[in-house]
């Protein structure tokens, strides 16, 4: 049905009305459910991600409490958390697998699937010009795989040996031995077989993305007139699809060393003195292919935050975004340089000095794209006619915990400081700003953004200001205390800091920041209230409420399944001719031909008349 139709891109309308008719006769299940529609798909990714939002934020509040108080009892928690709280104290095992599945859940199920997954589904064939995603069957089974993969991951919550223990990079022989721990073992398996299911649907939805901006862009609408969130969700794509099947691989190894006795990952392992049989395998092996996904990772996290950012500040600064050729090109940049950095998250595995050399040169050259992006936002914004929306407010603090964030990582880029601060939580605050806090924070933009669009009604703005400012506060206070206590040497993954005299004078300090961490946390739950009360009872949205010149603007207020009720709009221009010295209005549409707007045409835009 929607698989098939896709060919109704560009120049061929003709048989939009018996497609739209079938999708209205569809039975609910695969209207809604097993659907095909890439907008129903993208609401779908982002109603699971929102919901794991919730679950890994609620993780780290529990062990937050176990931070800020840990010589407390707390028998409160008994009925929630049954056996791993033992006389009011949380388990030790059980701490290392909160950390382990609040980490997993953040930077795979939230900001990879949910911001990803939204916004590529969304945005993709709005703003190019298509009916539908080249694949719609693709597409579904792409969430499908990854609604197996989370339910997998639910379940591994309430075994009896509990979840996974061995941190979310599961490094063995923590994660390749069964009898190492209780989460080393069922938790574990269910894990891996989580983690492959996700990589699948990463797959699936990443040749989808990709097809479709290459191949079903509208008339008009070249590469070089594409949005930047377009380009941003284009690269991503092809970030993961080069890099995640090396995960993929990754975990299959390590499931062959926990259940089929090889020894990739291990080596002269013993457990209570007894030598266990494995030879010849490396730990470090493990690493390096974990990494090879995990520096690209942060980069399919945070360049969709990047497009997002940039769309909605050029619009809402009501300017041309500055150098979007330069942005393209950084965005590029950031891409290929991500692919050659990863073993900067093992200068303290023992490498050759020289081998990190060359690592962290490559590292601190990652810098300059990245600040080319922040200068050209910073000049997007420079003496714009500001409209403050919450979608602006999140895409400014964006920018505010990019910088803050970025600037640690030249330091840790540095293998001579990395080494002292690697196991520290000033590591912890770095990436927490540089890439949670501020792919949230472009996460939130593209929501109250990008809501009309999606459901037809407005997020309520005043409570969107408010859920702001506490969302911001919120991160700075939890976060910058933790690179003081970074320098100080407070270790990171530990249960408990009290035996170590040193770290007593820091103990206000952490209460603090697990306080400020909670609070941070419970303000959630107002985006909550706002993003459910307005789907049903939201003001009625405009077509364009932010006028904004890119093509999903141009679609009806409520979709149907084909995107456009009649033939699909040509393009002629840019997406970013705001406030175009000459105009009669502030913006100028991507849909609008030159002829029509003569007296702003620029001198080389004179012949496209």
């Amino acid at each position: 049905m929607a698989s098939t139709d896709i060919s109704l891109h560009n120049n061929v309308p003709v048989a939009h009305e018996e497609h739209d008719h079938d999708h209205h006769d569809q039975p609910f299940i695969f209207k809604y459910i097993f659907s095909q529609d890439h907008k129903v798909i993208a609401k779908q990714f982002l109603i699971t991600g929102i919901i794991w939002a919730f679950i890994g934020g609620a993780l780290s509040s529990l062990f937050r409490i176990q931070l800020g108080w840990p010589n407390e009892t707390m028998p409160w928690l008994e009925p929630i958390l049954g056996k791993w709280v033992e006389g009011g104290k949380l388990n030790q095992e059980f701490y290392l697998a909160l950390v382990t599945l609040h980490g997993t859940i953040m930077v795979f199920f939230v900001l990879t699937a949910g911001l990803s997954g939204t916004f590529s589904n969304f945005l993709i064939p709005l703003q190019v010009g298509a009916r539908d995603m080249a694949s719609g069957f693709m597409n579904m089974l792409s969430y499908w795989f990854f609604f197996l993969s989370s339910v997998i991951m639910f379940i591994s919550l309430f075994l009896e040996t509990g979840p996974a223990s061995a941190g979310w990079t599961i490094y063995p022989p923590l994660s390749a031995l069964p009898q190492a721990i209780p989460g080393s073992g069922a938790g574990m398996t269910l894990w891996l077989v989580s983690m492959a299911l996700f990589i699948v649907s990463q797959l699936l939805g990443g040749i989808n993305y990709i097809t479709t901006v290459l191949n079903l862009r509208t008339n008009g609408m070249s590469m070089t007139k594409l949005p930047l969130t377009i380009w941003a969700f284009l690269v991503t794509a092809i970030l993961g699809v080069l890099s995640f099947p090396v995960l993929f691989s990754c975990a299959l190894l390590l499931i062959f060393d926990r259940s089929f006795g090889t020894s990739f990952y291990l080596s002269d392992i013993y457990i209570a003195g007894e030598a266990l049989s494995n030879t010849g395998g490396s730990p470090i092996l493990f690493q390096h292919l974990f990494w090879f996904l995990g520096h690209p990772e942060v980069y399919i996290v945070i360049l969709p935050a990047m497009g997002i950012v940039s769309e909605v500040l050029s619009t809402n600064a009501r300017k041309p975004i500055f150098g979007y050729r330069a942005m393209i090109g950084s965005i590029l940049g950031i891409a290929i340089l991500s692919l050659v950095v990863w073993a900067h998250h093992m200068f303290v595995s023992g490498m050759n000095p020289f081998l990190g050399s060359v690592f962290m040169f490559l590292t601190l050259i990652i810098a300059v794209p990245s600040a080319v992006k922040v200068f050209n936002w910073l000049a997007t914004l420079w003496r714009g006619n500001i409209v403050f929306t919450t979608a602006m407010l999140f895409s400014i603090g964006f920018v505010s915990l990019f910088i803050s964030g970025g600037l640690t990582g030249i330091l840790l880029g540095n293998s001579a400081v990395d080494i002292q601060l690697h196991n520290t939580y000033f590591v912890v605050a770095h990436f927490h700003l540089v890439m949670g806090s501020s792919a949230f924070f472009g996460m939130f933009a593209g929501v109250y953004h990008w809501f009309p669009k999606m459901f037809g009604r407005m997020m309520d703005e005043k409570l969107g200001y408010v859920h702001f400012w506490l969302t911001f506060l919120g991160v700075y206070l939890v976060f910058l205390p933790m690179h003081y206590v970074g320098i100080a040497g407070f270790p990171r993954r530990y249960y408990s800091w009290t035996a170590f005299e040193t770290f007593n004078q820091f103990a206000d300090l952490n209460m603090f920041i697990s306080i400020a961490a909670i609070l941070a946390f419970l303000g959630q739950f107002l985006f909550l209230f706002n993003f459910v009360y307005s789907i049903f009872r939201g003001r009625r949205a405009e077509q364009n409420p932010w006028k904004s010149n890119t093509l999903e603007w141009t679609t009806p207020v409520v979709l149907g399944h084909g995107n456009w009720p009649g033939p699909i709009p040509t393009v002629y221009r840019w997406p970013y001719d705001y406030s175009k010295p000459g105009a009669e209005e502030d913006y100028i549409p991507q849909t609008v031909p030159f002829s029509q707007t003569k007296s702003s045409n620029l001198p080389n835009e004179k012949e496209l008349e």
